[in-house]
């Protein structure tokens, strides 16, 4: 008895297994399509819902075929959202800058610098972030009403206290994403500056940060990110107007007096072209720098 397969026998094996790689890869396409269309359909749901009157909406009469574009011109006048524009830009702007700054100085001094308690501040940083964000909450409400009762300082309703606690958020995270990034770098290139003459500072400024690029624009955009989205604290720590970003003021499209989803939505909708075109325009950068500790810690 011949034990040995016989050609058309190895051909058969093969087509059977061509054709189980190309079943799952058909499923796991499907799969995929799925997940992106559940995740699509609340933003699409959002673009549509801002095409409606707000009685369509409200009894479930949707009128595809007749878009209303006045919604958005309408949103304009409805509120200050302009104002709240200008307020979300420069408190976010700020933070950004700052945050990054921090976390880039910090990031490469743990990256490249062994000193007494380099271990236990890296982990501390990053425990930082077990703690839920709405803890903090009272606490630094009432910290910051001690501090203008007391000691004269006012960051409450003011744009340094919200690009303060902004900063003190979203930096931790910040300096473990440049930390991965600088820890990808070869230390050659630093001894090699060192060696042509170069300080340490001029070999971080001419060499490492330009190469860092990518892990400073992933940075960056993740704190816009993070920021231009934040409610909470906003809500609270700036209660007037002059200093109120952008998602207070899209709340106050439903409120005591108005219940206005059309242009809640069309609010919703105008404010989150800003942070898709950053994301869009950075998108190569901040995959890279994101995954970049995941390469080497």
């Amino acid at each position: 008895m011949d034990r040995h397969p016989s050609g058309t026998d190895r051909r058969s094996a093969r087509r059977r297994r061509a054709s189980r790689r190309a079943a799952g890869h058909l499923a796991l396409n499907l799969l995929t399509l799925l997940v992106t269309a559940v995740m699509l359909f609340p933003v699409a749901w959002m673009v549509l819902a801002s095409l409606q009157t707000n009685q369509g909406l409200l009894t479930g009469d949707v009128d595809l075929a007749h878009p209303r574009w006045q919604n958005y011109l309408e949103m304009w006048r409805n509120i200050q959202l302009a104002l709240f524009f200008r307020n979300s830009l420069l408190v976010c702007g700020a933070t950004t800058l700052l945050a990054t700054l921090l976390a880039t100085t910090a990031g490469y001094a743990l990256a490249r610098f062994r000193f007494p308690g380099a271990d236990l501040f890296g982990m501390t940083v990053i425990a930082t972030q077990l703690i839920p964000g709405i803890m903090f909450l009272i606490p630094l409400y009432l910290l910051f009403l001690w501090m203008r009762d007391r000691l004269g300082i006012p960051l409450l309703n003011t744009f340094p206290g919200m690009i303060l606690v902004y900063t003190a958020f979203f930096t931790p995270a910040s300096i473990w994403i440049m930390r991965g990034f600088f820890a990808r770098l070869p230390r050659e290139l630093e001894e090699a500056a060192l060696l042509d003459g170069c300080t340490r500072w001029q070999a971080f400024w001419r060499v490492i940060l330009p190469l860092s690029a990518p892990g400073l624009v992933a940075t960056a955009v993740y704190i816009f990110l993070a920021a231009w989205d934040e409610l909470l604290f906003a809500w609270v720590l700036a209660g007037k107007p002059e200093v109120q970003t952008l998602p207070v003021g899209i709340r106050l499209y439903v409120g005591q007096f108005q219940n206005r989803y059309d242009l809640l939505m069309a609010a919703g909708t105008a404010v989150s072209l800003p942070v898709l075109l950053a994301f869009l325009a950075s998108q190569r950068y901040l995959i890279k720098g994101l995954t970049a500790g995941a390469i080497k810690g």
